[in-house]
Order: C-alpha cells, then structure tokens, then sequence
C-alpha cells in the first residue's frame, strides 16, 4: 500500500514514516509544500494520505479536495494538533475521511491504516 504524507514538519514526517514502516507492506512518500503534494498526488497514486491540516500556506483543504478528485477512493486521514470542531466539519466537508487530534488520538491513524492494509474496509 502507497501512503503519501503532507506535512512540512520533519521530525512529524520522520516519525510518522517509522510508525508505518513499521506496519509492513507499506510504501511511504513525503511532501513537504503543496506543489510537493499535487505532483505527488498525480504521479503516484497513493492509496492512503496522511495529512497535516495546518501548512503554512494554508491550503489543506484544497489539497484534501485535489485528493479525492484524483481519486474519489483515496483514504484522507487528517491529523492535527488544532483539533476544534469547526476545522473537523471542513475537512470532513472537503471530503477527508478520518480526522484525528495527534496529541491524543495519533495511534488511531495507524490502525485505519493497518486495516486498510489487512484488505479490510474503512
């Protein structure tokens, strides 16, 4: 499974790469900036985005649109420290499907992942 990461942090990249490796069968790829994102988006094709809701361009919400209209079955998965119900109702209304507050609920990404992984549903 191909999982592409959009985050301008390092070290929540490098971590968040680890943790997946760990899981097995998958392939990782990273984006730092949203030109990264949108190339990799349509060269690659991954399966599953893994994404940080707040970049410094502020473009999150358009990239989670660009995903799902690329592929309307890629998996987004949102991860955030800004977890306040307002940015929950626009990434899910942007079309993300999971959204998820990384100081408490980081761990719950993986196990979306690990079931997409294990051929099971979302």
């Amino acid at each position: 499974m191909k999982v592409l990461i959009i985050d301008d942090s390092e070290l929540v990249c490098n971590r968040l790469r680890a943790r997946l490796i760990e899981q097995g069968r998958v392939e990782v790829e990273e984006a730092n900036q949203t030109g990264q994102a949108i190339e990799a988006l349509r060269l690659g094709l991954p399966e599953v985005v893994i994404l940080d809701l707040i970049l410094p361009d502020g473009a999150s919400f358009q990239l989670i649109r660009f995903a799902k209209s690329v592929d309307p079955g890629i998996t987004v998965i949102v991860l955030t420290n800004y977890a306040f119900s307002s940015y929950r109702r626009l990434a899910l209304e942007s079309g993300a499907d999971y959204f998820f507050d990384k100081s408490s609920e980081f761990d719950q990404a993986f196990a979306v992942v690990q079931r997409l992984t294990d051929g099971g549903t979302t």
